[in-house]
């Protein structure tokens, strides 16, 4: 069976299914280079607005190919890393659909994109000092903003696998769904729906406000995209829209 990324586009979301049936998706140099040309060709797509990340049911991603690691040096292992952080640092708003395990690498994955669901049979589950292996590709930083120091520290150094309502307890996921790729499309496709740049703006505002202490220094990075934003034909169609609809409806 062969290792690709499959793309299906429903409401300008493109869904990207990572499939490695033989190895539970294990992410090797093969797949991650495939996620890295589907992630980019959805974003080349004025058509797309968004993208759902998940996995072959019926796992998410089982982590890294071991073989690969065995022998890999630093190049290498970037290499497999470009794979996840081509959707960490993906322009468009991402959701991962977790579907089933994510293990290691997966859970990278899994924690690269803004926001995660879980499917009834998802699992999250570290596991890298369980396997002699260091955590890599970002996974430490992304696990504490994500968990916070002491969740964080739960996962990665106590060696803590959360379900999905675990995960939803802890804040790893955002909700648990029993159709959970259904269920991220449809979410997804309310941001696919507003203006494309637009989007991309915000999430860009979003990243850069994330490290600010001041929210004066928000209100200045936001003050000048929001009035370029007013300015634009796009807030003027669909203000016009509105009025349109509250008028009609009095």
């Amino acid at each position: 069976m062969a290792t690709d990324v499959r793309t299906t586009i429903k409401d300008r979301v493109a869904v990207l299914t990572v499939s490695n049936p033989e190895r539970r998706n294990a992410m090797n140099l093969e797949l991650s280079q495939k996620l890295v040309a589907a992630v980019e060709a959805a974003v080349a797509d004025e058509g797309v607005g968004a993208i759902v990340v998940t996995g072959e049911d019926p796992a998410f991603c089982a982590g890294g190919d071991l073989a690969e690691l065995a022998t890999a040096d630093p190049a290498t292992l970037r290499a497999v890393y470009s794979g996840f952080l081509t959707i960490a640092d993906c322009p468009l708003p991402t959701i991962a659909a977790v579907n089933g395990a994510a293990v290691g690498a997966g859970l990278n994955l899994a924690l690269a994109a803004d926001l995660r669901l879980a499917g009834p049979r998802a699992k999250f589950d570290a596991r890298f000092l369980q396997l002699g292996l260091h955590p890599g590709g970002g996974y430490t930083w992304m696990a504490q903003r994500v968990l916070g120091p002491q969740g964080a520290a739960a996962v990665t150094l106590f060696g803590e696998a959360v379900d999905a309502a675990e995960a939803e307890r802890i804040g790893l996921v955002y909700r648990v769904a029993d159709d959970v790729v259904a269920a991220a499309v449809e979410m997804a496709a309310r941001a696919a729906a507003a203006n494309r740049e637009l989007a991309v703006t915000t999430k860009a505002t979003m990243r850069l406000t994330a490290g600010m202490t001041s929210q004066r220094d928000a209100v200045d990075v936001e003050v000048r995209a929001q009035a370029e934003s007013v300015r634009s034909d796009d807030f003027k169609e669909r203000l016009a829209a509105l009025q349109k609809r509250i008028s009609s409806s009095r």
